[in-house]
């Protein structure tokens, strides 16, 4: 949570947890409740937890590009993609959305993964001899999520019209309630929305003047929902790189790697290899058949009582009534429509294999 917003949070009734070395509210009313918000009409959520780099310098782009997945250097000014960071293995350290500014790349790990991304970053510039500065932001910069089917329209009503007219993965500098801030039609939710980056000194008046709106504020335990109805991997707990070491193509985001940019980045030779042989294991969707919630760590099996793999991420979902989850199976037993079996408190519930982007067609 931003310093300059835990009163304001209290306030509003918010309670707390640590997440990642911050006090991050969970939720504020109830996850059920912020979850329908951000589905139905328009959630705000403090993510000032996330990590904020900033890389200046003429090797600014290069030296990014050789250490993410995908490939920022032909895109524009303005865009915004998302990428893997990955080891000479090419197993996922962080996840992270980056940013090509007019003079810099700004790119947000997750939380607790600034200080060790900006070492990363500054000690493969000295090996490599490039010239490029890296700063750690993330004390001095706040950033909101404001997502739903109503967002945009509350972002342009507080600020430039101009917001609506960005694209998906498009940002630019805006004013919203009177504060110059960063834009980006982003999200972390499933849902149409913007994340807005802004400095941390004006996070009440940024922060208050949605939640004049009539914005529902949200918290972590909605997001959390939000994230996995819509198949989205969280850092730490889908993929760890040393507690469950998974590389982009078995999470099933190759679509965030590039392997035909005009650098290669570090662990590319690893997942051109894999590519070409194929995964062993895959990310999958899990839908519960019988009573029961899928949970971090529930071991899946085979309809004869096989472990085959175990659940990364699970809820009661609030948009679909039904338990799903997310885990990693081998390839034999993740296509859509296979019969497994999650064991909750012991005792095997049947699961069905689905697409883990869970609000798409599935079946």
């Amino acid at each position: 949570m931003n310093p300059n917003t835990p009163r304001t949070h209290e306030r509003a009734g918010a309670s707390f947890t640590d997440f990642g070395g911050w006090e991050m509210p969970v939720e504020f009313d109830s996850i059920r409740t912020e979850h329908h918000a951000v589905r139905e009409s328009a959630g705000v959520f403090d993510v000032s937890h996330m990590g904020q780099v900033a890389v200046t310098g003429p090797d600014a782009v290069a030296l990014t590009d050789r250490l993410v997945t995908n490939d920022l250097a032909d895109r524009e000014v303005g865009r915004a993609i998302y990428a893997a960071i990955t080891d000479d293995d090419g197993v996922m350290l962080d996840d992270t959305v980056l940013y090509r500014r007019p003079e810099e790349v700004l790119f947000v790990p997750n939380a607790g993964h600034d200080a060790e991304t900006v070492e990363r970053w500054r000690a493969h510039r000295d090996e490599w001899g490039l010239d490029a500065d890296v700063e750690n932001r993330t004390a001095e910069t706040a950033m909101f999520a404001l997502q739903g089917p109503e967002a945009v329209d509350v972002a342009t009503d507080l600020g430039d019209s101009a917001i609506a007219d960005l694209s998906r993965f498009e940002a630019g500098a805006f004013e919203v309630a009177g504060v110059d801030c960063w834009v980006a039609r982003t999200g972390y939710t499933g849902e149409d929305g913007v994340e807005v980056i802004l400095p941390a000194s004006e996070a009440t008046t940024v922060w208050s003047a949605v939640r004049d709106a009539g914005v529902q504020p949200c918290g972590l335990g909605a997001r959390d929902t939000l994230r996995i109805e819509a198949g989205l991997l969280l850092s730490g707990q889908d993929f760890h790189p040393e507690e469950n070491p998974r590389t982009p193509l078995e999470a099933d985001i190759a679509f965030a790697v590039d392997l035909d940019g005009a650098d290669d980045f570090v662990g590319a030779d690893a997942l051109r290899a894999q590519h070409e042989r194929g995964v062993a294991e895959r990310v999958v969707g899990l839908r519960l058949l019988d009573r029961g919630v899928p949970r971090e760590g529930y071991p899946i099996e085979t309809a004869d009582g096989e472990r085959v793999g175990e659940v990364t991420s699970g809820t009661m979902s609030p948009t679909l009534g039904e338990p799903v989850g997310l885990g990693y199976v081998p390839v034999e037993y993740a296509a859509v429509g296979t019969e497994l079996r999650v064991v909750v408190r012991g005792d095997g519930k049947r699961a069905r294999v689905v697409n883990e982007r869970f609000l798409e067609a599935d079946e």
